[in-house]
């Protein structure tokens, strides 16, 4: 069974909060769209599970995973918990809000779990964690944790290594645990700025203006 179209009562439902603040981003107030194979929803309990090939869009955010359990609390936040199936990540992608003129951003994660928070308006990655910024169509950051968690209104994340056992099963030193790795690319510098100048390529030297002489052997001595 595909839920292309949710009821109206459920949809109602997943519409975020009326009157949203200025400041914070349009995907928040945006409502959920859900495809799922199946669906399992608790009116009383205002909650809702999707299992099956799940993909779910909210304004530019888009989750995709093999199961979605939606709840929404007594003020219309929505929180949803995404999580893929054995051996695979669940995937999230959303565009970033940038100045006029300036080429498109997207924030992409990957995770075993990605769990949205609609009050706090985050996104928290789970173990295998990756999260990725393009500018356009090329990649700018790579962070991989074990944690990582980015805040939507913000634009701040924050990253967790992998901690390592206290010890080993032979009671031996503990292994090192997996640390935070981050390749971050330096943004465009602005024109006129010391930055911008040192950026622009060197003007290319003067070719050398070659004289002629009256004799082969150069100056007579």
């Amino acid at each position: 069974m595909n839920h292309r179209i949710l009821p109206l009562l459920l949809l109602a439902a997943l519409a975020g909060p009326v009157g949203v603040a200025h400041a914070e981003k349009a995907d928040r107030a945006k409502p959920m769209n859900i495809e799922a194979d199946t669906l399992r929803h608790d009116e009383l309990k205002q909650t809702s599970v999707f299992s099956g090939r799940v993909v779910m869009t909210k304004g530019t955010i888009v989750l995709r995973g093999a199961r979605l359990d939606v709840r929404q609390d007594a003020d219309g936040y929505q929180f949803g918990v995404v999580t893929a199936d054995a051996g695979k990540r669940a995937f999230f992608r959303q565009k970033r809000d940038t100045v006029p003129g300036a080429p498109d951003e997207y924030i992409e994660g990957e995770s075993e779990v990605i769990e949205y928070d609609g009050k706090a308006d985050n996104v928290r990655f789970i173990t295998r964690a990756e999260l990725r910024r393009y500018r356009g169509a090329a990649l700018s950051d790579e962070i991989t944790g074990a944690v990582i968690v980015y805040n939507n209104l913000t634009d701040v994340f924050t990253v967790d290594g992998q901690r390592a056992p206290a010890t080993n099963a032979a009671g031996d030193a503990p292994a090192p645990g997996n640390r935070v790795r981050a390749v971050l690319a330096p943004k465009d510098p602005k024109p006129g700025t010391p930055a911008a100048a040192a950026a622009a390529p060197a003007a290319p030297s003067p070719a050398p203006v070659l004289r002629p002489s009256t004799s082969l052997g150069g100056d007579a001595k």
